[in-house]
């Protein structure tokens, strides 16, 4: 090759080099190994070591929607919010009278603005909780011997045991939740992950339900406002589901087997952190529930469960 020819080459190969676009790393993954390093980082940094840079996980690209900031709800730890819960259960069973009760419930109500749920998702959540109650009662009062204030206080107790466990549930990322369960509460891993598993596969299934009653209503299987045949269609549609659940569920054991789920002790990517709001959040339950049973006392309401 002539001296030319070789010196052309060279002008082409540095004219292509600088006109490379630069390459960038993916914008899931920068933002998921920022969220590491910075987890790592700030560990580090507080044991006196080198100076550490805070990078918020929240900005990575798969943060999801940014929460209003009075919603401090789904900011509090799972372990938290399911112990609070626990707590009033705790508290509200022992008593049957719907004063003691309609205390917590108000107050529970009272978080829904701090919860940063929609209002479809607070209706579509509501309602099913309020046919439950209303259940409840319409059959203490026909068939309990307690009368309208024993119906009345078995529908505001369920309702107010069922609101938080609700709320915990509804307001806690699934791995946050496992995380959770694990570091703070001391759960074995297996349950820990079956729960992970669990909430993980809850909207799976209710998109597979919602395909199959279109696939039903494009073959022409809709009851047609029937309610015996909507019944059929019903039970069709809920065999389709199990079976789809038994084999979703095969294929995620075997999966999670084969990714080493049931050997030893795992290591944790992300620490559950307890924030002074986590303790105020217990302190607070605790308080309610001794000014709801003062406050039924001093109304002479107070009722204990008997046997």
């Amino acid at each position: 090759m002539s001296a030319a020819g070789a010196d052309r080459g060279r002008r082409a190969a540095r004219t292509a080099a600088e006109g490379a676009p630069e390459r960038t790393p993916a914008p899931g993954r920068a933002g998921a190994g920022a969220a590491v390093r910075a987890e790592a980082a700030d560990c580090g940094g507080e044991g006196g070591g080198s100076a550490a840079v805070r990078t918020a996980p929240a900005e990575s690209a798969s943060a999801g929607p940014r929460l209003p900031r009075r919603a401090w709800l789904p900011r509090a730890d799972p372990a938290g919010k399911l112990l609070a819960a626990v707590l009033v259960a705790a508290g509200l069973i022992p008593v049957v009278d719907p004063v003691t009760s309609g205390v917590v419930l108000a107050a529970g109500l009272g978080l829904l603005p701090f919860s940063g749920l929609g209002r479809a998702r607070l209706a579509a959540l509501g309602v099913p909780l309020l046919l439950m109650g209303a259940s409840i009662g319409l059959v203490n009062l026909v068939f309990g011997e307690e009368g309208p204030m024993g119906a009345l206080g078995a529908a505001v107790r369920l309702l107010a045991i069922a609101l938080p466990s609700m709320l915990a549930a509804v307001t806690s990322d699934p791995t946050d939740m496992a995380d959770s369960l694990v570091q703070r509460l001391r759960v074995p891993e297996r349950p820990a992950i079956a729960v992970l598993a669990a909430l993980r596969l809850i909207p799976l299934l209710a998109e597979q339900w919602r395909t199959l009653g279109r696939a039903r209503r494009a073959r022409g299987l809709d009851s047609g406002g029937n309610p015996a045949r909507a019944a059929a269609v019903f039970t069709g549609k809920a065999f389709a589901l199990l079976v789809r659940s038994i084999r979703i569920g095969t294929l995620l054991a075997m999966a999670m087997d084969a990714r080493g789920f049931a050997g030893g002790p795992r290591s944790h990517a992300r620490l559950s952190r307890w924030r002074t709001a986590d303790t105020a959040l217990l302190a607070g339950t605790l308080a309610l529930l001794a000014a709801a049973h003062a406050v039924s006392a001093a109304a002479g309401t107070w009722t204990p469960l008997t046997f």
